[in-house]
């Protein structure tokens, strides 16, 4: 097996804040001091510069999704939803369209199993410069394939037969750019299905998007404790029971 290593500060990741857990803890990001560095803006929606880069050989940015912290994807309107990733995927192809890093990855943590710090919404886009890191071991194409729950002009989601980590993913692929409104709402739908609407509880998750052969693909990851089976031996568990969730999530949203 071959996989990416990138070295991680230790020093600047311990003056990290975090509130997830420390509930109490302030949030740096519910009133953005306008005279920080702003990269780009969206009404409410920032892009800026995260202040903690505790990458190696990475510029590390952040797109705040809103000025309300207390709630998530699933609380958002339609269009401030659209206009988050609208948003989000234009700074992601412009980083990757600058040619300056080896490798620019794009995703979203949520709660406290997702390995994220902080409670306000808001997603990630890192630009790496390491030529030792291999897009082609980041993925592996055959963890996009799963049953069919729906679909609109080129963007179609699915619950993966094959997941990354083990038991229910879901996997939306939008193959054309002028269907990223689709692609937005499918997004939104999945990760309320996720936290609302998932035969168990679940309160984390992660979103992880990929770019492959002008294809975008998003994987949604509800985050529980890991299966040690995976941790230990690299084993997925597949639940033998896919076809009832696809029917579940098709009753929800009326597919």
């Amino acid at each position: 097996m071959k996989y990416n290593y990138l070295e991680f500060k230790m020093a600047v990741g311990r003056e990290k804040p975090e509130n997830i857990v420390n509930s109490k803890a302030s949030c740096p990001f519910c009133n953005y001091d306008d005279s920080e560095e702003i990269l780009a803006s969206d009404q409410d929606i920032l892009l800026i510069k995260n202040k903690y880069q505790v990458l190696k050989g990475a510029n590390q940015l952040l797109v705040i999704e809103g000025k309300e912290c207390l709630i998530d994807i699933p609380d958002y309107t339609l269009e401030h939803m659209q206009r988050v990733i609208r948003f989000a995927i234009k700074h992601w192809m412009a980083m990757m369209d600058s040619k300056e890093y080896d490798t620019v990855i794009f995703f979203k943590n949520h709660g406290p199993l997702s390995g994220g710090t902080m409670r306000h919404p808001h997603m990630q886009i890192i630009g790496i410069k390491n030529p030792d890191l291999a897009m082609c071991n980041m993925y592996d194409i055959e963890q996009f394939e799963g049953i069919k729950l729906a679909t609109k002009n080129s963007v179609t989601m699915n619950l993966s037969t094959r997941p990354r980590v083990g038991f229910n993913e879901l996997n939306i692929i939008m193959k054309d750019m002028a269907d990223i409104d689709y692609f937005a709402e499918f997004i939104q739908q999945g990760v309320d299905f996720i936290l609302n609407k998932y035969n168990s509880k679940c309160n984390s998750y992660n979103l992880f998007f990929y770019y492959i052969n002008n294809v975008v693909y998003v994987k949604i990851i509800p985050r529980y404790a890991t299966s040690p089976l995976f941790i230990g031996y690299n084993i997925e568990l597949v639940p033998d029971d896919l076809e009832k969730t696809a029917e579940k999530f098709k009753r929800s949203y009326n597919y």
